[in-house]
């Protein structure tokens, strides 16, 4: 897939295996595997968080294997998923980030460059997710409720 704000092409990133079955030398059952994902949601952190640290600290390559769904279906079910989807919430720290940058830096041309592009994803962004009823239809992105958002 080409790059979004460049004219660069490429196809790197890592890629999933294509076996779907659960590797045997993983030692955990699903119920156990649900219970981690609730205690980790419950702690604050997001559903990719959760799947690096279920990765990292507990040798669980893919937990969907395991659990039969989604971190993030199991999380809906649940009624732990926040309101904001994780990647628009991304971006909107992105952009709060640059703009603090910028409040003492103004004449970094780059920053402002950087902000209009990160801007632009955003507003797309919320575009796909209300036309995916993700979103509510009147919600907007304004730069000093996305502060307030991400400094929560």
């Amino acid at each position: 897939m080409a790059r979004m704000h460049s004219r660069a092409k490429g196809k790197s990133g890592s890629k999933k295996p294509v076996k779907k079955t659960q590797p045997g030398w993983v030692r955990f059952k699903g119920k156990e595997v649900e219970l981690m994902i609730v205690k980790l949601a419950k702690e604050g952190k997001t559903s990719s968080q959760i799947g690096i640290e279920l990765r990292d600290v507990y040798g669980i390559p893919n937990a969907s294997q395991i659990i039969g769904k989604k971190i993030q279906a199991l999380l809906r079910e649940k009624e732990l998923l926040r309101e904001l989807p994780e990647d628009l919430l991304a971006l909107m720290r992105k952009a709060v980030m640059v703009r603090k940058h910028l409040e003492s830096n103004a004449q970094d041309q780059s920053a402002k460059r950087g902000l209009v592009l990160t801007e632009s994803k955003i507003n797309r962004l919320v575009r796909y997710y209300k036309s995916a009823k993700k979103l509510p239809a009147d919600w907007k992105y304004d730069p000093a409720r996305a502060s307030l958002i991400v400094s929560e």
